[in-house]
């Protein structure tokens, strides 16, 4: 069990630093696939800041990992599942689809809370 949730712990890291780089590198794809398109005319800091967001709790999970131990990482991953969380309701309110919110966003809340459930068991 410790191999699979270390395992997971990084892998989501990793997906998480890729999310926030996307957004950084190629901020409209990256928004349309989010589930709230960004306004062709605007929009420049909610994509800067969503990729900052994003790559910053990716590489302070991997910091964690390595530098603070598992309870420390399960602990994080806990409390960030609240952005995903909140994300699958920014996307419901602004006009984006259930299936957006729910199978991307809520799906990544509950991928999440496995991962923390199981560093914690470990």
């Amino acid at each position: 069990m410790l191999v699979t949730a270390y395992a997971l712990a990084v892998l989501l890291n990793l997906f998480v630093i890729f999310i926030g780089a996307r957004f950084l590198l190629v901020p409209r794809p990256s928004a349309a696939g989010y589930g709230v398109p960004a306004k062709p005319d605007g929009d420049a800091a909610y994509l800067t800041v969503k990729g900052v967001r994003d790559l910053t709790f990716g590489l302070l999970g991997l910091a964690l990992l390595a530098f603070a131990g598992l309870r420390a990482e399960a602990w994080f991953m806990l409390v960030v599942a609240f952005v995903p969380l909140a994300d699958t309701l920014i996307v419901l309110r602004n006009g984006g689809t259930k299936a957006t919110a729910f199978g991307i966003h809520f799906a990544t809340a509950v991928v999440v809370l496995l991962a923390a459930a199981l560093l914690f068991l470990v």
